[in-house]
């Protein structure tokens, strides 16, 4: 990926949080999602006043995908205001399909705080080959 392709998977990310519904935590949380073959699928978090029902960014990204029949994935952005690091259910979810994808934690002027690959953020995870 060029640097320009991924200034603008960054700048992506951080356009998705402000489509974020966030009425009780007021932290708003986009994610750009890059397929391998170029595609990009963006999320928000989405809150739910039943809060076990809330759904993060990145894994909105990951289910949109999903649905849409693609399965390989070459990097991700996450985008809060002070570069929060994804939740354990969603490096669990990202894990399954991309342990090794390249994963980007930025904040809302677009400064990266974290770039490295999914795995380094879930030791020894649980993957389909763990079955």
């Amino acid at each position: 990926m060029s640097e320009q392709e991924l200034h603008t998977l960054i700048s992506t990310a951080i356009a998705a949080a402000e489509r974020a519904y966030i009425p009780y935590s007021h932290y708003p949380v986009g994610a750009a999602l890059r397929a391998t073959d170029g595609q990009v699928f963006t999320g928000c978090n989405i809150e739910n006043a039943s809060y076990p029902a809330t759904i993060c960014a990145e894994r909105t990204a990951l289910v949109k995908a999903v649905s849409e029949g693609v399965r390989e994935f070459e990097c991700i952005v996450v985008a809060t205001r002070n570069a929060g690091s994804p939740c354990g259910i969603c490096r669990q979810m990202m894990y399954e399909f991309a342990p090794e994808m390249r994963l980007l934690i930025v904040d809302f002027d677009g400064n990266v705080r974290w770039d490295g690959a999914l795995q380094e953020l879930l030791p020894l995870g649980f993957g389909p080959g763990s079955l």
